[in-house]
């Protein structure tokens, strides 16, 4: 792998970290750190790291603004300000993403769309999203705009799709609140599909604007299939799968299990994950729109394996309550914030659980950020 040289925006951007390290480096930056973390509590397998640490974003986003002559530009925020840094080329987006907001943002100039102003509550053009597939066949562009009305919609639409043919999606979303949310609530198509279809560790997933699915695609295939070995998952197990998203580490966990059950509180989600399981024509898999502490609390049936891979802040103490007395044999934790992960440890090891394995993975190249998955069993009941 050849070092690129560094991104002349990391100064101002702020997005990468790690700008200025090897990648040797990088990873040994991670695997002290998370040493640290687990010193008292196990042992640290060594962080696998991904095989090429650049490009690797199948989704992107990049947000609009003016600059000092009121000329419109594009780019990320600076950290923890509304102060856009004007960005030709990302390190780890797509290529593809990359070429496709330049047309954008030459398009902008061309028809004179406005920039939204979130104190003035007015304006058109906010940000745009892009997500793709990982073979790049598959793409879809979100233009989030502060109104219903798009001007110059049609002309927009046929020079972006003749440049980039690749995009079979164009989906117009609707955010007029002040927030720092991306994506405000309302979405309607404009172009082609309301979704792409993405490949992943052999099976297919429809992906909506609104979904989430992990940003490293070859990265988190190593990892999904990594944490699943490490549950040990038979033919004759009931696996839990909280926090189940578009559910693909559950409907993956199906060719193992017997049973899969999914829990996800976004309507959304639970729409596409039935809708994934039936594409993919897995029988053994339900799904459940709800809180997943609420549904455990009232599960009545025995689960052997519990899946759990909360947001960074981690799991609240009704989660990990109800965790305890459903009281799975075993316990798959990815985590995205291995600070939080390490709180909610300590909580379950003091509830007849040990921890049999510690595995990192670097899905974010560049950034402070690890995955981690840590498997705990059950000692006794």
């Amino acid at each position: 792998m050849k070092e690129k040289k560094i991104c002349p925006y990391h100064e101002y951007c702020g997005a990468c970290t790690k700008q200025g390290l090897s990648y040797a480096k990088q990873l040994e930056w991670k695997q002290n750190k998370i040493n640290r973390l687990f010193q008292k509590i196990h042992e640290v397998k060594t962080i696998i790291g991904t095989d090429d640490p650049y490009h690797y974003r199948n989704k992107a986003q990049i947000s609009f603004g003016y600059d000092d002559r009121h000329h419109i530009i594009a780019g990320n925020y600076v950290e923890s300000t509304h102060i856009i840094v004007p960005i030709e080329e990302c390190q780890l987006v797509d290529p593809k993403a990359n070429a496709i907001f330049q047309t954008i943002l030459k398009l902008a100039k061309k028809y004179h769309l406005s920039v939204f102003d979130e104190r003035k509550l007015s304006g058109f053009l906010r940000h745009v999203l892009i997500r793709n597939s990982h073979d790049d066949t598959e793409i879809m562009v979100v233009f989030v705009t502060g109104t219903d009305r798009f001007p110059h919609k049609k002309e927009i639409i046929t020079e972006l799709t003749d440049r980039h043919p690749a995009i079979v999606s164009i989906i117009q979303n609707i955010n007029r609140r002040h927030t720092s949310m991306i994506l405000g609530n309302h979405s309607f198509t404009l172009y082609g599909k309301d979704h792409i279809t993405d490949e992943f560790c052999g099976y297919r997933f429809k992906l909506s604007c609104s979904s989430f699915y992990q940003i490293n695609h070859a990265q988190t295939e190593k990892l999904y299939e990594h944490a699943l070995k490490m549950a040990k998952i038979r033919k004759t197990d009931t696996v839990l799968d909280t926090y189940c998203g578009i559910g693909t580490i559950g409907i993956i966990a199906s060719k193992e299990a017997g049973k899969v059950i999914g829990v996800e509180l976004n309507k959304q989600a639970v729409k596409d994950a039935i809708s994934n399981a039936k594409d993919n024509k897995v029988n053994n898999i339900y799904f459940y729109q709800e809180d997943a502490g609420t549904f455990m609390d009232k599960y009545q049936d025995e689960v052997d394996v519990l899946i759990m891979d909360p947001p960074r802040s981690g799991s609240d103490f009704r989660f990990l309550s109800a965790v305890n007395r459903l009281s799975p044999e075993r316990i798959v934790y990815i985590s995205c914030e291995p600070e939080t992960q390490v709180r909610d440890l300590k909580y379950l090891l003091k509830k007849n659980y040990k921890i049999t394995d510690v595995q990192p993975f670097d899905l974010f190249p560049f950034t402070d950020h690890i995955e981690n998955v840590c498997v705990l069993k059950r000692e006794k009941r």
